[in-house]
């Protein structure tokens, strides 16, 4: 086995970083992918997309806060941190939080100064050096000469572009061909682009589209082989022991084999949707006792424990009792749909012709509660992993002018700028900011670059790796709800904020107030 310094992979993820061109970092990651031994390829190809081939290290933001001296020599290989990093992920029990620290600082005082920069932005999930899933295909296809298209179907169906990039570089094309949907194994969900309006995402769909209500729930795809059920989430975790009621009621349709795509979400006593974070939160944690057989008793159990119910609502179907039906139209997968499940069980949808009908299932779906719609088009196969014009999803757009209290340096290709804000809202009765949270998003190299002199012109407080400002730049801030947290003061906090544009019309006694976001919460308005 001749093992790759994993220097090699740090200098090869500096220079995609660096790099504009897609050609170009194409030919640096197919060249880091073709370097590697075959054994290494699931961790290293993992590495230059990002991610740690373990899931779960419980390394957290404090354990990287405080690095031991990098190492002046590298001596560390791919397969050796590979090794180091399971041994961390697999620690458990008592004493386990020390004995993890100090496997993670033998870890990175081996490593020198660039490969302690690739090791904490694996372990913090934050290594922007613009290798998307996209490139890296393309570059697993040039490093084991195969057909690109070859790769990007493996990787739709398996999900795990590692797995892929281990077939392509064993197996070539005939091992990548292998790659079929396999009910049991999760596949990566199609996904909706977004549109500022109806009318927009008819233009993108053409009509005649279908409307979905667009649930505020969490993605489930679950598979049905004769008794055997599992649930996966967006992000292709099984969480099958979590959710009995899907379990249940998928248990009780007629059909032996089924993929289905869909949404669970917890409803009030009226039927309304319950804000996000309570169905979330209700998915991360285990029914007790654990039925999953029954749905009566399923919903017993969740009566006398105070659980929230999960209820599924399904929108496509992709294999049913021996046949895969990603490739038909989607007009076909849904009469297919209507066919295998009871009606109760899915997601309301709506024909429309014209954006008069749309605007109508639209303003529908927001007087339910919901989070909005997604306007499909019925002629679309499934295109698993992919986010593209057939399916565009709607939402209405809160905003809010808030104050920025500090801002955090940034890392990989934000290194050396100022990106992350912390931001706040007025208390009309004392003059202070609150803090609601956090952001880097919707932020462009000019506002980086604009925002990193500013703050550093309103500092008050220069921390190595938060800068305190005065509190004088209001900022417009889109979010997609409000919802309940312990770690800020205000006791609440943003769901998927990001950057709009920078007040310059706006003082900060202008700014919106606490009391505002705490209605928007109460009101339940967006989530």
């Amino acid at each position: 086995m001749r093992c790759v310094r994993f220097l090699d992979l740090a200098a090869t993820s500096a220079a995609v970083s660096a790099t504009t061109g897609r050609r170009a970092k194409v030919e640096l990651l197919a060249g880091a992918l073709r370097a590697l031994d075959p054994a290494e390829v699931s961790a290293g190809s993992g590495y230059l997309a990002g991610e740690l081939r373990q899931r779960q290290t419980g390394v957290g933001w404090a354990s990287l806060r405080d690095l031991p001296p990098p190492a002046a020599e590298p001596t560390l290989t791919v397969a050796a941190v590979d090794a180091a990093v399971d041994e961390i992920a697999a620690i458990r029990g008592p004493g386990s939080q020390a004995r993890r620290r100090h496997l993670l600082d033998a870890l990175l005082a081996a490593a020198t100064a660039d490969e302690q920069r690739l090791l904490v932005g694996l372990f913090r999930g934050e290594l922007r050096q613009g290798a998307q899933a996209g490139l890296l295909a393309d570059a697993v296809a040039k490093a084991a000469e195969v057909p690109v298209a070859a790769v990007r179907r493996a990787l739709l169906l398996a999900g795990d572009l590692r797995a892929v990039a281990v077939a392509a570089r064993s197996g070539g094309a005939a091992a990548l061909a292998g790659f079929g949907l396999q009910v049991g194994r999760p596949l990566a969900p199609m996904l909706a682009s977004s549109a500022p309006s109806v009318d927009a995402a008819l233009d993108a769909t053409g009509v005649p589209a279908v409307v979905d209500v667009k649930l505020d729930g969490i993605r489930i795809q679950v598979h049905r082989s004769g008794s055997d059920i599992a649930v996966f989430t967006r992000s292709l975790d099984e969480i099958t022991t979590r959710v009995p009621e899907v379990v249940a009621a998928v248990r009780a349709l007629p059909a032996r084999e089924l993929v289905l795509d869909g949404e669970a979400i917890g409803l009030d006593a009226a039927g309304r949707p319950l804000p996000f974070q309570q169905t979330s939160s209700r998915a991360a944690r285990r029914i007790t006792p654990d039925v999953t057989r029954d749905a009566p008793a399923v919903l017993a159990a969740a009566e006398t424990t105070d659980a929230t119910v999960l209820t599924p609502y399904f929108f496509d179907l992709l294999h049913l009792d021996g046949d895969d039906l990603i490739d038909l139209p989607g007009r076909d997968r849904w009469a297919a749909l209507a066919g295998a499940v009871d009606e109760s069980l899915l997601v309301g949808r709506v024909e429309v012709d014209n954006p008069e009908q749309a605007g109508t299932a639209f303003a529908a779906a927001l007087d339910a509660g919901q989070e909005g719609v997604v306007v499909k088009s019925p002629d679309a196969p499934y295109d698993a992993g992919r986010r593209g014009a057939s399916w565009v999803k709607v939402k209405p757009r809160h905003t809010l002018d808030l104050v920025v209290l500090a801002v955090e340096w940034g890392s990989g290709r934000r290194q050396g700028w100022l990106s992350n804000l912390h931001l706040g809202a007025r208390d009309p009765r004392t003059g202070d900011f609150v803090m609601l949270g956090k952001t880097f998003k919707g932020l462009t190299d000019e506002l980086l670059r604009w925002q990193t002199e500013r703050f550093l012109g309103l500092a008050v407080e220069h921390g190595d790796w938060v800068v305190r400002v005065r509190p004088e730049q209001v900022v417009e801030i889109a979010f997609d709800g409000v919802q309940t947290s312990s770690r800020y003061p205000g006791g609440v906090t943003l769901r998927f904020a990001r950057v709009v544009r920078y007040r310059a019309d706006k003082s900060a006694a202008e700014a919106d107030t606490i009391d505002m976001v705490r209605a928007l919460h109460a009101g339940r308005a967006g989530g």
